[in-house]
């Protein structure tokens, strides 16, 4: 159903007539004439006084289809940074009813997890800035300096609360309770990553040497796993010599090429790192649109050791990938963000 036939329709169920709707937007009867009969369409910046006197949301007045709404859903989880709380619970109100309704629970899941996940990064954000600013002025309180190491992520010092004993207990059970055909790798990849981090590298080892067993495993990344594995377990001669020989048979892999970026970064040899997220991003020239992991990486290294410059010329060249490779808007969110970290790094 068009826009103009849903207006006439609501219209019609709510007792109005054209000019008392017209009175209630702030325009014409004639404006409201036209919409109904095709002839225009309303003003954006309507359409929630729209939905407001009709007691609908703004996705019922364009009568989308199930599938139209996740969609669009999706689509403003990337593009906004954050919802407004009407919006927001209207989007919580229909995916939890489609939890029920809807034959594709593990997509509904997701989204919902997402709608959640959408909150708490712009909840984080304030949570950053408050405690941030209570911090300057008061660096000897530690309440706001936890509350900024749980928006932000830092590293805590206690051990029982930096362990991922929880996530690793239950990648275990996704593998253990896994019925697909052939096997997935990909829990396997998380579950080592957790398991490396907390230096339980026999346990890595072992679940390595499983994943190895698994068709559709990626050869290469088992290599850098080792690597790390051998760094744990403080032989770094050994991870190098490790890195050294996959990168003679994996060269030529884009993946592979990140992976050895992201081994230097981790340890400190930021002139590596950058040489390699260089080769990275350059072996990707011919499947753009690239992903700006590698130019986020170098960013960062960048502003690690104090150049400014060269960070937000990183930024520059990230930016330009998302304009160009991606299509996205100057006001898109993925270009917002990335302007504000640039501009955040020539403060310094």
């Amino acid at each position: 159903m068009e826009i103009g036939s849903k207006i006439k329709q609501l219209r019609y169920k709510c007792g109005l007539t054209q000019e008392q709707l017209a009175a209630r937007l702030g325009i014409s009867a004639q404006s409201v004439s036209k919409w109904e009969n095709a002839v225009a369409m309303p003003d954006i910046t309507l359409l929630p006084l729209l939905a407001e006197v009709f007691g609908v949301s703004i996705d019922e007045l364009f009568d989308l289809t199930v599938e139209q709404k996740l969609k669009r859903i999706e689509n403003r989880m990337n593009t906004e940074e954050e919802f407004p709380e009407p919006l927001f619970k209207e989007y919580e109100e229909f995916l939890t009813a489609q939890l029920t309704e809807n034959k594709d629970r593990t997509m509904i899941l997701w989204l919902l997890a997402r709608l959640y996940h959408h909150r708490m990064e712009a909840d984080a954000r304030r949570v950053s800035k408050y405690a941030r600013e209570a911090i300057m002025l008061a660096p000897a309180q530690k309440e706001c300096q936890w509350l900024l190491q749980m928006a932000e992520g830092d590293a805590p010092w206690d051990w029982n609360i930096a362990n991922h004993a929880g996530v690793i207990n239950f990648y275990k059970s996704v593998i253990a309770n896994d019925k697909g055909t052939p096997k997935t790798p990909l829990p396997y990849y998380y579950l080592i990553d957790d398991l490396i981090a907390d230096r339980r590298t026999e346990e890595a080892r072992e679940y390595v040497e499983k994943c190895a067993a698994l068709p559709a495993h990626k050869p290469f990344l088992l290599e850098v796993y080792r690597a790390h594995i051998a760094l744990a377990e403080y032989d770094e001669a050994g991870a190098d010599g490790i890195m050294e020989a996959a990168l003679e048979k994996y060269g030529d892999n884009s993946g592979f090429l990140f992976e050895t970026a992201q081994y230097y970064a981790k340890k400190c040899d930021y002139e590596k790192a950058v040489e390699f997220y260089e080769k990275s991003w350059a072996s990707e020239e011919d499947k753009k649109p690239r992903y700006t992991d590698a130019l986020q990486g170098i960013a960062l290294i960048y502003e690690i050791i104090g150049d400014s410059e060269k960070a937000a010329e990183t930024y520059d060249r990230w930016i330009c990938c998302l304009r160009e490779e991606w299509g996205f808007a100057a006001d898109d969110r993925a270009v917002v963000e990335t302007e504000r970290e640039k501009a955040r790094v020539l403060q310094k």
